[in-house]
């Protein structure tokens, strides 16, 4: 059940921080007073705006003069922080204390969300099992409480960030992350986005409660919004160790960080911050958020002047470069044939996510590929000094921006951070 919830239109530091060790009593209370072993499960660096590093830090230094804590920020599949990456977000905690997620060589299976269940939550268009895969310290280790923290936002794959999210894509391995990512994708991303249950936020919720029940967890959620000022702020915390407590925050996160139009959008303003974008994997945020407010024929600039790569392995480098963001006929085509594809089902599925399928024009400006590089998986060029020096984020307000020439613009400064549709194409959500 739900533990407690805080909601203010700004939360302000000090009380996050006196609810990180109000979170501490009551686990004391509620699971065991004795706490030897504690396991802290944060995001990774691509959501650090949530303030959720600080939180990890508070709750570390609650505890480490009692308890031997261990950090492991929930990668996915993604590139593992530097020790200078995890100074930055969590602070003082000890480099020996945080350990990376090795999604292909640390994970252990704990059970298998079965074929006929995904086939009958997805209506049909994803059949086949889902093998659960976990991180190995995290099933295998004994821990007398385990802390998951994170910022619950529209997503993707799942509808909403966060709760479960952590464990079964977060700490989940390759298996799991590809037949994952892949049934969502063939569900639709647009029938995802914003929704509270997803068919594949449902295979996980049976999931948790199969084999995770006996997990001594919580997790401490937080929502942010906009203040007056267009600045992001903290408006809620939910913590609790159940489903009700996701769905107390996701329709909080619903309620405030959708941005509906009236109509279709014929030009968006991205920006994807250099410090925590480093790849088109995890700065396509900007398309995944935005594509449901874009007007046919429409464009989606992407200024990320940290852009570096496409994928966050060799491997999905290698097939965003070879198959590039082509839609969804071209790739499920290819999926028949092209062993690396179906090798690499999460690649397969980030390749149809990351396309318009034709309706607008996608185009980067990255810090660090070169424009014969970007053409070549299907995207437009800019160049990132001409974009920055046309659409500069210091002089740009978010939302609507008229520019000297008559251009007009929706600038987003933190698409990771929300939702943007058309009234249109929010029928589906529930």
């Amino acid at each position: 059940m739900p533990w407690f919830t805080h909601e203010a239109p700004v939360i302000p530091e000090a009380e996050i921080h006196a609810l990180s060790l109000r979170l501490l009593e009551e686990a004391r209370k509620r699971i065991t007073s004795d706490l030897k072993r504690v396991l802290l499960l944060p995001p990774d660096l691509t959501r650090a705006h949530s303030g959720a590093g600080k939180v990890t830090e508070w709750l570390y230094l609650a505890l480490k003069d009692e308890a031997e804590v261990h950090v492991i920020p929930t990668l996915g599949q993604h590139v593992p922080h530097t020790p200078e990456q995890n100074r930055w977000m969590f602070g003082s905690i000890p480099e020996e204390r945080i350990h990376a997620h090795d999604w292909r060589n640390g994970v252990t299976r704990v059970g298998v969300i079965p074929a006929e269940r995904v086939r009958e939550s997805t209506g049909g268009v994803a059949d086949w099992d889902i093998p659960v895969d976990l991180n190995t310290m995290l099933v295998k280790e004994p821990w007398d409480l385990i802390i998951n923290i994170g910022h619950v936002v529209p997503h993707e794959v799942l509808g909403f960030a966060n709760h479960n999210k952590n464990y079964f894509i977060g700490l989940g391995g390759k298996e799991l992350i590809c037949a994952s990512h892949l049934a969502a994708a063939t569900y639709g991303i647009e029938n995802n986005l914003g929704n509270l249950i997803t068919p594949l936020r449902a295979c996980y919720n049976w999931a948790e409660e199969q084999f995770l029940s006996h997990l001594p967890d919580v997790y401490f959620q937080i929502v942010m919004q906009r203040d007056p000022e267009n600045k992001l702020v903290t408006s809620g915390v939910y913590v609790g160790d159940d489903l009700e407590t996701y769905l107390e925050a996701a329709r909080a996160s619903r309620a405030q960080n959708i941005t509906v139009f009236d109509k279709p959008v014929q030009k968006i303003v991205a920006v994807m911050q250099s410090d925590e974008f480093f790849a088109t994997w995890v700065a396509n945020k900007a398309v995944y958020r935005t594509r449901m407010a874009m007007a046919d024929g429409g464009e989606l600039l992407i200024i990320a002047p940290g852009v570096k790569r496409f994928g966050e392995q060799p491997e999905v480098e290698e097939i965003i470069r070879t198959y590039g963001y082509r839609g969804t006929p071209y790739v499920m085509e290819k999926y028949k044939t092209e062993p690396m594809l179906r090798e690499y089902a999460h690649g397969t599925a980030h390749l149809i996510h990351g396309s318009s399928e034709g309706r607008f024009t996608i185009r980067y400006a990255p810090g660090h590929l070169t424009q014969a590089e970007v053409e070549q998986v299907g995207y437009a060029y800019m160049d990132i000094d001409e974009a920055l020096a046309r659409y500069n984020p210091e002089i740009l307000k978010e939302g609507w921006n008229t520019l000297p020439d008559g251009e007009e613009i929706f600038f987003i400064s933190t698409p990771s951070a929300g939702l943007w549709a058309a009234k249109e194409k929010l029928t589906a959500v529930e």
